[in-house]
Order: structure tokens, then sequence, then C-alpha cells
């Protein structure tokens, strides 16, 4: 194993100027530079200075944010580049009944001997330091042989099971680094209980292991071997003890099972393919790979038989409306709306109600009209692209073959859309409000029932110009305006 390895990142001579031979590089910066796929993101330790003493040090060089003293954490922020600075410290339980991340008392010490910290972190790949002064490797539990093995193996197995969090860590990790986890992280891991996690440090290791891993089904696998779907996403567990029908969804776990978990795995992961393949932002690619993940969560609860074509064919009718429903529960306990300046809780939510209609205009399509795009372009909010995305990609979750583009359903559909005009930018309102004051409508209930109804008729295709619009508009207010007549003269 390597005794020194020469790291650098862009504060590094301030760091050494400012702490000498006391400032160490630690946890993930420091495997990921092992593993030859270095990482940005640089956590220090620093030893034997106080924290008064560091937050003085650094105050000159930038902005400094003690998150707290008391545990000794501090963010130093320098030309838009942040690193999380720690002291060395200890984590000791708090005695309570039931075990949350939140329950314990974080202790910082900054005499306390280097070996001592990493032996409070969670894995032995992480529980690595390096001296920036010259470079040498501190490595007490051998992390460099896990890192070598791909394996996540855990730093204190004893200390393991006190900190929750621990568990989706370890699922995230093995997706993202494709590393494999040492069988008694599993045994562990069945009597921790999660329920006491913050549904922010939840979602975070959902969203990361989503967005940073290759093949994201293997983290989501780790989530349900390790006990996480069944006791924080029930909703995706059930999906494993639903069957599906074996003619039409030939893919199986790896006993043979045809549940739609191992469907939804592979939807996902086509789905994320696609979403490098076509550079989406990560809020774009979240909402793509969280629909892809609960497109089919409404089939368990409207699983039926059904004889038909000679032969009994397992159906789910509606269980696209239905699992919009459920999603949305799902996401309210979440407490998901915005991310990253994207309402990603209504892109997906509109996603996955709206999952089987591509498949049904390809069925449909020696007599697709624009009405029909329209309507499936406004149902959506004009995420026509997502919408083809999640397509491919359900239709492709029949395969663990993997796809690299649209296939053909996708590509007419991409090119239909086009064809006949109909985008984000068409779907919207041509004729407004400030339409209808002109006409001598006043704002209020009833204005609100004629944009609607001339919306639907500009869905329908009835016009395409303003011009058309307010003839259209004209007609409609005039005939609002004589039954209000009439029903005012028969009150009377």
């Amino acid at each position: 194993m390597m005794d020194y390895l020469q790291v650098d990142f862009r504060d590094k001579a301030l760091f050494l100027e400012l702490f000498g031979e006391d400032v160490f590089a630690v946890g993930g910066f420091i495997r990921d530079h092992l593993r030859q796929d270095p990482s940005e993101d640089v956590d220090i330790l620093i030893l034997k200075h106080p924290v008064e003493e560091i937050v003085a040090k650094l105050k000159p060089y930038g902005r400094v944010d003690l998150v707290g003293k008391s545990f000794g954490v501090i963010k130093f922020t320098r030309e838009g580049k942040t690193y999380d600075i720690a002291l060395p410290r200890i984590d000791r339980p708090k005695e309570t009944f039931q075990r949350s991340h939140k329950d314990f008392q974080i202790i910082a010490d900054p005499y306390l001997p280097l070996e001592k910290d990493l032996s409070r972190r969670d894995f032995r790949c992480n529980s690595i330091a390096l001296r920036l002064a010259d470079g040498r490797l501190f490595d007490p539990f051998n992390g460099q042989s896990d890192i070598k093995n791909k394996i996540l193996r855990m730093t204190n197995p004893e200390a393991f099971p006190e900190d929750p969090l621990r568990v989706l860590r370890a699922a995230r990790f093995a997706s993202v680094l494709e590393f494999s986890l040492e069988p008694s992280i599993y045994e562990l891991a069945q009597e921790i209980d999660l329920q006491g996690l913050s549904q922010e440090r939840v979602n975070d290791e959902l969203f990361r292991l989503l967005l940073n891993s290759a093949k994201p089904s293997r983290g989501l696998q780790e989530f349900f071997k390790l006990g996480v779907l069944k006791q924080l996403f029930p909703e995706l567990y059930r999906l494993t003890l639903a069957i599906q029908d074996a003619l039409f969804h030939p893919e199986t776990d790896e006993f043979g099972h045809h549940t739609v978990w191992p469907h939804t795995l592979i939807t996902v992961d086509q789905a994320a393919r696609l979403a490098r393949k076509f550079k989406l932002s990560r809020a774009k690619t979240l909402s793509l790979l969280l629909a892809a993940l609960f497109h089919d969560i409404g089939k368990p609860p409207t699983a039926e038989w059904e004889y038909k074509n000679g032969r009994l064919v397992l159906t789910n009718k509606r269980h696209d409306i239905l699992g919009e429903k459920i999603t949305a529960k799902v996401f309210n306990r979440m407490k998901l709306f915005s991310w990253e300046g994207t309402d990603v809780r209504t892109i997906t939510l509109n996603l996955i109600r709206c999952h089987h209609r591509p498949s049904e205009l390809w069925q449909n399509r020696e007599v697709i009209t624009r009405k029909a795009l329209n309507r499936l372009a406004a149902d959506v909010d004009g995420e026509i692209d997502l919408l083809i995305l999640l397509d491919v990609a359900d239709r492709s979750g029949r395969s663990t073959k993997p796809i690299h583009d649209l296939d053909e359903a996708g590509r007419w559909l991409k090119e239909k859309f086009t064809e006949l005009n109909v985008s984000r930018e068409t779907i919207q309102p041509i004729v407004m409000g400030r339409h209808l004051l002109k006409l001598g409508v006043e704002p209020g209930p009833l204005m609100g029932k004629i944009l609607k109804k001339i919306y639907e008729l500009q869905l329908d295709n009835e016009f395409q110009t303003l011009e058309e619009g307010l003839e259209i508009a004209k007609k409609i207010v005039a005939k609002e305006q004589a039954l209000g007549k009439r029903k005012n003269q028969k009150e009377t």
C-alpha cells in the first residue's frame, strides 16, 4: 500500500502557510484520488488548533461560518470555493429510546489523536488522511486495501449502528463507487431503526444516489436488501411483492421473480443513460429519474387477472392515474417541491400520469392529429422531451441491454411534434385576460370560465393566431352575456 500521495488543490498553499504540519485532507477526497477519479470537494482536518484560533487565522482570507463550536465544524469560503474544515472529534450516542441521526453528542477536541478521529468515520475507505505538508498517508484501518478490492467495510462495527444514516450511505457508496458491501453490513442493517432520520437527509442520499451513479439500480437494489425500502419507502417495497404478466414483462430478478421491481430498476438505468446522452440539467435529470422510479407505483393496487386472447393476462388498468396520486403522497412525506430552482414535484407527477400516452400515440400513429399532440404537451406543461425519454426508458425496461438513444417510436414522436409545430411555446394561451377586458369582460369567475373555454378550443386546434382567437372570443363573450341577461330576467 502507498505511504505517500501527492495531491493538489487551489488553496493548498494557504492552508499549509496557516497550519503547517497540522492540516490534513481526509475522507472522500483521498479515497477518490486513490481510485484515480479525483474530486474537487476537499474536506480538511486541522489538529492542535482550537476552533477560535482556526477562525481567527482564516478570517483575513475569506468568509468563515462556524457551523457549530461544540463539534468543531467550520465552512470557509474563498473566491467562491467552500471548504468544510473540522477539528478531531468523537461521536458519543445519547441515551434515547429511538436512535436517530440527531441522537449524538459530538465532542471536538483539537488534541485528539488523528487515529481516534479516523476511527469514528463510517467505512475504512473513508478513514484515510493525508498530511498536506509532505503527502504522507495515514491509513490505520487498511482502507487502501478495500479501495483496491472495491469493497465497503465498516471502520468500527460496534459504532456503526449508532448512526442510522450510514445504512443509506452504504447503498449510495456501493452504487456511486461500484463497490460491494461486506455481508455483516446487511445483518446489522436489519436491526437498525431508520424512522428517526430527518427527511432532508434521506432525500439527499436518494438524490445523490440517483444523480451520481452510472447505474442507479445498484444503489436502489441495496436500498431493498438493506431494508431502506421497507422502512422509508413502503410504496416502492410493494413493487418487490407485485407480480407482472410474464409474457409482456419477461424481465426478472436474479432468482427469476417476475415482479414490478426488476422492470423499475432497468427503467431507471435506461433513463439515466438517456439523461446523459441528451445532457439534461441536474434538476431535469432528477425529475426524469424520479418519474422512472415511481412510474409503476400504482400497479400493486390495480393488479387484476383478465382472460383474453385465449389466456389469463395480468392487467393494471389506470395505474398511471393512481400512480400520480400515490407519488404525490410520497412527495408530501418527503417535503419535495422545488429543487435547484425547478418544480421537480409537478414535472415528475405530470410525467407519471402521462407516461402511457406516447405509446398510445405510436399505436395510433396513422391518425394522429395536432389536437392530440397539443393536449399531451399541455398535460405535461411543455415537458415533451422528458416524457419521450421516460416512454423510451419504460419501453426499454424489459431488457437489460443498454440503450444509448431514442428508439423508433421515440424518434417518430419527437419528429411529429416538430412537424406539427407543437412545443412549449405554441401551447401557451394566445387569448389572455387583457384581451377580454377590451371586450367588456370584468375580472372574476366569468372571465376565468371564458378563458378556459377559449384555451380548450386552442388546444383542439380550432385557431392558431390571435386574430382567429379573438373572433371566437367575441362569440363566446356574446353568448355568455346573453345567457346572463336571460338569467337576470328570470330572477326578476
